[in-house]
């Protein structure tokens, strides 16, 4: 009996046991259980939208999108999880250990599935689908993915895309931005990528406790992000990124009467896609290169301007009426300034203005520079759009540098990536010399002085550039700043003009290789030295003549003399010709 009392009490013990746990589970932790037994049978599916297209001025698309196929499973316990990866490989032919590593790191949430391969193919994607049927927590999603239908054209008009960077998330992150978010780096994908980036959309749905499919709860749709119309002409674009041919530099073709931009090519450059087919090595290498491919030399490079600053000299010097058109100085191959010979690349004899800039006489512009004064000179660069950014729309754009006697004296000089560049030391002639022949205290970037040889095409109108021309369908040119006259007198143009003229027609003009070209052009060559290393070219004219359509800006990177770049707009000049598109 003692026995049986026994088994009894503990029979009851563990009654009471069992209905306090099922009391503790049911009642007191209820809520708890349920809502986790709802989350583990309930699925949140993404559904991305398509980043806003970037397009040129005549409609054609140069970044869009383009379907792509992603591999995502679904979070299950390891053993069921170990064999959907197994199932997968063997399908795709692929090492499972790939596909795990890629499960860890993409792991968010036990509600959220996980992606494990992208853009695999339609194939890939087929096969994925009928093994659906036999291997539950498969699920292939479509993505719009990143597509650049001519390659690595306009890549520094464009840049780039890749994973948001602690920084950028930092600054965005009030924006709506997020961990593992894909930004713009770079061009316009950065500059305007709160306008193109995608408003992400989703699925909610049911599975049962084998991860299948059981029904749909809720549906959010996607929408794509905004177009942008871009003032490049995608033809010109292509003709002016050939004719640079890889050579380290830029080239400009800029609207003088609007500032639209239309070719922007810098070299040595990059290839967008490699970013979207996430190719490591090949980043890598890009962003090891020496030869720094990301920088944009059109608006982020900053070089001595050589002999095209003359035009600014002779604007200075004949609206300060320090010379007249009639003035002439005897260049006899060199002259002593400060006691120190200050030398010209020939022996010119007689010179006036006009004809010192078609022969880019060094001796006349010494001589014009000493009589205008530094300080006037200081005074019409920036008059001219020198020593600040010309305010594009794209980001990292430098501001070059312009010096002068004052500057000098408060041991100030305007600044590149923070540091003063040219100061504290006195100012001498030899320093004026030098300034008159765009060397010595003055930094541009090829973007200025396309602006700069602009006011000489359209008459005294100093433009505002700019790249962007529509967004959603929304023509936003009307906010560009209007071009404002920098009061030239009609002579100081017309007689700067005829000297740009006869570079191009004179036998001793410096650009009198592109005399031979069906279209008139005007332009000034320059050869700015760097020391020891080779010189830059440069090269900026307008063309027609007579009604100029176009400014051309080509600069080479340690390329020589001036002629070589000239040489090259040539090229260009000719290709635009061909293709009807002057």
């Amino acid at each position: 009996m003692s026995r049986l009392k026994l088994s009894a009490i503990f029979l009851i013990l563990m009654l009471l046991y069992l209905v306090s746990r099922l009391f503790n589970l049911q009642v007191v932790q209820g809520k708890k259980f349920r809502e986790l037994s709802d989350r583990n049978c309930i699925r949140l599916l993404p559904q991305p939208g398509a980043r806003g297209k970037i397009s040129d001025c005549h409609g054609r698309v140069i970044a869009g999108s383009k379907l792509s196929y992603d591999l995502l499973l679904l979070p299950t316990d390891s053993r069921q999880l170990s064999g959907i990866i197994s199932a997968v490989s063997r399908t795709l032919e692929a090492d499972d250990k790939a596909f795990r590593s890629a499960f860890a790191a993409n792991y968010i949430a036990p509600s959220v599935p996980v992606p494990i391969a992208k853009n695999i193919g339609i194939k890939k994607a087929v096969a994925l689908e009928e093994l659906k049927f036999d291997v539950p927590g498969i699920i292939i999603q479509v993505n719009p993915l990143r597509h650049y239908p001519h390659g690595k054209v306009a890549a520094h008009v464009l840049g780039y895309l890749g994973e948001i960077d602690r920084w950028r998330l930092t600054k965005l992150a009030d924006y709506g931005y997020k961990t593992k978010d894909i930004v713009g780096f770079g061009g316009i994908e950065e500059a305007y990528d709160y306008y193109l980036r995608q408003d992400e959309g989703g699925v909610s749905f049911e599975v049962d406790h084998r991860g299948r499919f059981v029904r749909l709860l809720g549906f959010r749709p996607p929408h794509n992000g905004k177009d942008i119309v871009l003032t490049l002409d995608l033809q010109i674009q292509e003709i002016a990124e050939d004719k640079l041919g890889g050579r380290s530099g830029c080239v400009i073709v800029m609207d003088p009467y609007s500032g639209d931009i239309i070719a922007m090519a810098s070299a040595p450059g990059f290839s967008p896609p490699l970013f979207v087919d996430k190719k490591e090595g090949s980043v890598s290498r890009l962003f090891n290169d020496p030869a720094a491919p990301f920088v944009n030399r059109a608006i982020s490079g900053v070089y001595p301007a050589g002999s095209i600053f003359k035009v600014v000299v002779a604007a200075a010097a004949l609206q300060t009426k320090k010379i007249t058109p009639q003035t002439t100085f005897f260049c006899e191959g060199s002259a002593i300034i400060g006691g120190q010979e200050f030398r010209c690349w020939s022996k010119h004899g007689e010179q006036d203005i006009s004809a010192a800039i078609a022969h880019s006489c060094n001796v006349f512009f010494y001589k014009t520079g000493l009589l205008c004064g530094a300080q006037n000179l200081h005074d019409y660069a920036l008059k001219f759009g020198l020593g600040k950014p010309a305010s594009i729309e794209l980001p990292y754009e430098a501001g070059g540098a312009v010096s002068s006697p004052l500057l000098r004296k408060i041991n100030k000089f305007s600044r590149y990536g923070g540091i003063p560049l040219f100061a504290g030391r006195s100012w001498y002639d030899g320093d004026t010399a030098n300034l008159s022949i765009g060397q010595g205290d003055l930094l541009v970037t090829p973007l200025q002085m396309t602006r700069m040889m602009a006011v000489f095409a359209n008459g005294g109108q100093l433009v505002w550039p700019h790249i962007v021309k529509e967004i959603d369908g929304k023509d936003v040119s009307g906010l560009v700043r209007k071009a404002k006259s920098l009061n030239l007198d009609e002579g100081t143009v017309e007689y700067i003009r005829e000297g740009l003229r006869g570079a191009v027609t004179e036998e001793g003009g410096t650009a009198h290789v592109l005399s031979g070209l069906s279209v008139p052009c005007a332009g000034k060559t320059g050869t700015a030295q760097t020391g020891a290393a080779q010189s830059h070219a440069w090269f900026v004219g307008f063309f027609p003549y007579e009604k100029p359509k176009y400014v051309i800006c080509v600069f080479l990177e340690h390329g020589g003399p001036g002629y070589a770049s000239s040489v090259v707009a040539g090229q260009i000049i000719e290709a635009m010709l061909q293709e009807n598109l002057i």
